[in-house]
């Protein structure tokens, strides 16, 4: 996990925008640390998007194969910094399948977003639950993994987080199929998972 540097929340390592706030977010060259300069406060590299240096990494691997450099050495930048941001670039995203959390007589639909909350104060949900008191704050959090797929966990919410009429335990990742039904304190939401 990283800290947004705009809005302090957390997010997921190697996000090419904060889910919370929407920033861009920019790595080190060198280091791969996140910020918002041009120049990285931890080593003085540069600061670059997703796409920029996934670019500098393809150039310095295809001039390595063209000055004939060892394989020892091609490993070595495959290694870096640089290339561990590559698989941050937005073609790796689009392979998640679609999370939708709906309850159309509450006119809620959710578009679910790696690394977001669920909440009356924070996440990009928020106008959803601002106004229901029995949803905390900080309630529920949604996570996306090649492994195991679409998750929620509960945040140590005041009311409560359900599966199918199971009390989710706070902080227990608990994945989502599609028909599943999560109850946000006393909103049923409907998921639906669309493999596209």
């Amino acid at each position: 996990m990283i800290i947004c540097p705009n809005c302090k929340e957390e997010i997921d390592d190697r996000s090419p925008f904060c889910d919370q706030c929407g920033q861009a977010l920019r790595y080190c060259n060198r280091c791969g640390r996140v910020g918002l300069g041009r120049r990285c406060t931890n080593c003085g590299g540069l600061m670059a998007s997703v796409e920029e240096l996934a670019a500098m990494e393809s150039q310095s691997f295809s001039s390595s194969l063209s000055l004939g450099t060892s394989p020892e050495s091609i490993s070595k930048i495959s290694d870096s910094p640089v290339s561990s941001v590559q698989s941050m670039a937005p073609d790796s995203l689009s392979n998640i399948p679609v999370l939708t959390l709906s309850n159309l007589s509450l006119d809620i639909k959710i578009e679910g977003m790696n690394g977001a909350f669920i909440g009356r104060k924070q996440g990009p949900y928020t106008h959803f639950f601002q106004k229901n008191m029995y949803v905390s704050g900080v309630h529920a959090q949604l996570r996306y993994s090649a492994e195991s797929g679409w998750s929620i966990a509960d945040k140590h919410s005041s009311n409560g987080t359900r599966l199918n009429g199971r009390q989710i335990q706070p902080d227990v990742e608990m994945s989502l199929n599609d028909g599943d039904v999560v109850t946000i304190a006393n909103v049923n939401l409907q998921v639906s998972i669309n493999f596209t």
